[in-house]
């Protein structure tokens, strides 16, 4: 099951600067975040690199709202899932994490490199 690599989700809020996320990703030193609304909802999640894709788009600034580059399709995952299927699921709409949630909460975050880090060290055993 993933909730044993499950990290805490950062929430993000869809109203933030697109600066101040990327401010807040770069200072807690991760890639992407779920991002919620007003009353915690889940709404979308947001990586680095749509940040950056963004941004490099003439006429698009920090100070937009995130909800203008997040993604709205949100792929998410259950914390009894098994990894395998999870990282099946990452690597097969090709993103690099994925909210974990239960019913509306969000529990936390898996990454690529949470998946990667725990068969590192399984094999390690």
């Amino acid at each position: 099951m993933i909730s044993e690599i499950v990290h805490p989700a950062i929430l993000l809020k869809d109203d933030e600067p697109i600066e101040k996320a990327l401010q807040l990703m770069n200072e807690k030193k991760i890639n992407g975040a779920p991002v919620v609304d007003g009353q915690h909802n889940l709404v979308g999640m947001v990586v680095k690199a749509d940040i950056y894709r963004f941004l490099m788009d003439p006429g698009h600034y920090n100070s937009c709202p995130l909800n203008w580059v997040m993604s709205k399709e949100i792929i998410t995952a259950n914390p009894n899932e098994d990894i395998i299927t999870v990282a099946n699921r990452l690597r097969s709409n090709n993103i690099i994490a994925l909210p974990v949630v239960e019913g509306s909460k969000v529990l936390g975050v898996i990454s690529i490199e949470n998946i990667m880090d725990y068969f590192i060290a399984r094999l390690a055993d």
